[in-house]
């Protein structure tokens, strides 16, 4: 990589990790409405995964953002995104006037998914605890 690539793969893991750290806290801050949102569509067991996605982004985000184990955690992330917006923005099962914001959300996600994938097929780059441990 030259020098102009390392710092942007850096600084797009970060932007990508944020998403996720702000989410993670999100989740941890409002458990009860995290897993009110939850339950809203059928899964069991809503608060202990309002907390356990939460604890999952937050720690996920910042292995990406310093790029540790950057492969898995982006591969796990992307997964985890496609998993989320079927289950969450399901735009095609919502009545007309929710369509366009909810297909908004399910194509920025798969925007996400596609940088993970990017992140996971390339790795973290030069600037990351995965380059210094020679992975």
């Amino acid at each position: 990589m030259n020098a102009f690539q390392s710092p942007l793969v850096l600084a797009g893991r970060i932007l990508l990790a944020l998403l996720f750290l702000q989410a993670g806290i999100d989740k941890l801050t409002d458990i009860a409405g995290n897993a009110g949102y939850i339950a809203s569509v059928g899964l069991p067991a809503a608060t202990p995964l309002a907390v356990l996605s939460g604890v999952y982004e937050i720690l996920a985000a910042l292995a990406l953002a310093v790029g540790w184990q950057a492969r898995w955690v982006a591969l796990s992330l992307a997964l985890f995104t496609l998993l989320t917006n079927v289950l969450f923005h399901n735009f095609w099962a919502l009545p007309a006037d929710q369509v366009y914001m909810a297909q908004i959300k399910f194509m920025k996600n798969l925007s996400i998914v596609g940088g993970m994938l990017v992140v996971a097929a390339l790795g973290a780059g030069p600037m990351s605890l995965d380059a210094r441990r020679g992975n």
